[in-house]
């Protein structure tokens, strides 16, 4: 099925914005590399912040589905899902067009915690947090919110450190942080 002009778009902007930022990518660099005019582009969206949100939501469906996808194909438990996040981050962080995290990029653009750019943000890391607390539970962990919320900045951290200086060794630092919390996290 061929995609919508602004299925299209879209995804044309997700790469633009993720290789430039948001800031620095203006309406006609989207024009220029997406071939799609302004005038299509302002009959499907009111204004470049909701482009944006309309971006990071088909970043937030694709990151989130490949990433549970990789860790169900990593391991087969719940408890080797949880460290499996780290390899599939691996694999990630490898990747030539690797350039850190979206919805870290746009948080520290739209800065306003009330923004709703800001917020869509956060919510994608809600809820991979909610996903990981989920798997920590069925892995029997007594506190698995504990346990989620700590992978979860084991996570951001190499993904910050990877982009930063770009290090891919920094997922596999993490999972053997992640380890150590696994082990020492009590279980029900």
């Amino acid at each position: 099925m061929r995609p919508t002009k602004r299925e299209e778009l879209v995804r044309k902007a997700l790469t633009s914005f993720y290789q430039n930022g948001f800031h620095a990518t203006g309406m006609d660099m989207i024009v220029e590399q997406s071939g799609i005019s302004k005038t299509s582009i302002y009959n499907h969206f009111k204004t470049k912040e909701d482009l944006i949100l309309a971006v990071l939501r088909l970043r937030d469906e694709k990151f989130r589905n490949w990433l549970y996808r990789r860790m169900e194909a990593l391991a087969s438990n719940p408890e080797g899902q949880l460290l499996a996040m780290f390899d599939a981050l691996g694999e990630w962080f490898e990747e030539t067009d690797f350039k850190g995290c979206m919805f870290i990029k746009a948080s520290s653009e739209y800065q306003d915690q009330s923004h709703p750019i800001h917020k869509q943000s956060a919510e994608h890391k809600r809820i991979i947090e909610a996903h990981l607390g989920d798997l920590a539970a069925a892995a029997g962990y007594s506190n698995p919110v504990l346990v989620a919320q700590q992978l979860m900045v084991l996570k951001e951290g190499a993904t910050v450190t990877a982009q930063l200086r770009a290090r891919v060794d920094a997922a596999h630092d993490a999972r053997q942080a992640a380890e150590m919390i696994l082990l020492y996290a009590q279980k029900g």
